[in-house]
Parts: structure tokens; C-alpha cells; sequence
């Protein structure tokens, strides 16, 4: 099993920064995709940026320019740095660890981190 957590969340102003990290249990190469999610209450989870074992990256089209997703490989983590945020970020972000199996797609997730943007 995959332990995922996150860390990083908090409350910043409009216009500010922050950055995300996930972190995995397991050896990064054995995972093939890493996800970020996010939900408010009463909305269904978006996908914020995916990043796959290859490099690539999709980011969601509300934070195209201004998030982006990075594999630290050293550390098994990924981060999710995330600028110019908007009070429309605000949600509960949450890390999603996919990897292949015998048995098809594994998912794994982490509990989430509240970020809050708010003047």
C-alpha cells in the first residue's frame, strides 16, 4: 500500500504563493502517475495538473500559467508550486498516487490540505 501526504496548504493572500508537496512511501519510479485534486464543498473533485513518470504534466485549465507540478525523484515528492492565486482556489487539495498492478489501476490518496485564499 502507498501512503500519500500532503503538506504545504495554509491561508495566503490574493496574488500570493504557495507550494504544495506530496509526498509518496514508495519508490516515486513505481508510481505512474501523480495527481493533484481539489474540491470545495458541494462541488465535485477537480483535477488541478498531473504529472507522469515520464515528465509530462496537464494542468487544469483554470491554472494553466500560473501552477506548476515537479517530481523531486531524490525525495519521492511532488510539489505543486501555485502563483497568483485567486479566492477562487480555495479548496481542500488533494494528492492522488496511481501505479499499475496485476489487477489494473491502484489509487492511492492522501487526506488533503486546506489552502485559503483570502485577504
Amino acid at each position: 500500500q502507498v501512503h500519500v501526504v500532503e503538506s504545504g496548504g495554509g491561508l495566503v493572500q490574493p496574488g500570493g504563493s504557495l507550494r504544495l508537496s506530496c509526498t509518496l512511501s514508495v519508490d516515486i519510479f513505481s508510481i505512474s502517475d501523480v495527481n493533484w485534486y481539489r474540491q470545495t464543498p458541494g462541488k465535485q473533485r477537480e483535477l488541478v495538473a498531473h504529472v507522469r513518470s515520464g515528465g509530462s504534466t496537464v494542468y487544469g485549465d483554470s491554472v494553466k500559467g500560473r501552477f506548476t507540478i515537479a517530481r523531486d525523484n531524490a525525495k519521492n515528492t511532488v510539489h505543486l508550486q501555485m502563483n497568483y492565486l485567486k479566492p477562487e482556489d480555495t479548496a481542500v487539495y488533494y494528492c492522488n498516487a496511481r501505479r499499475p498492478s496485476d489487477y489494473g489501476w491502484l489509487d492511492s490518496w492522501g487526506r488533503g490540505t486546506q489552502v485559503t485564499v483570502s485577504s
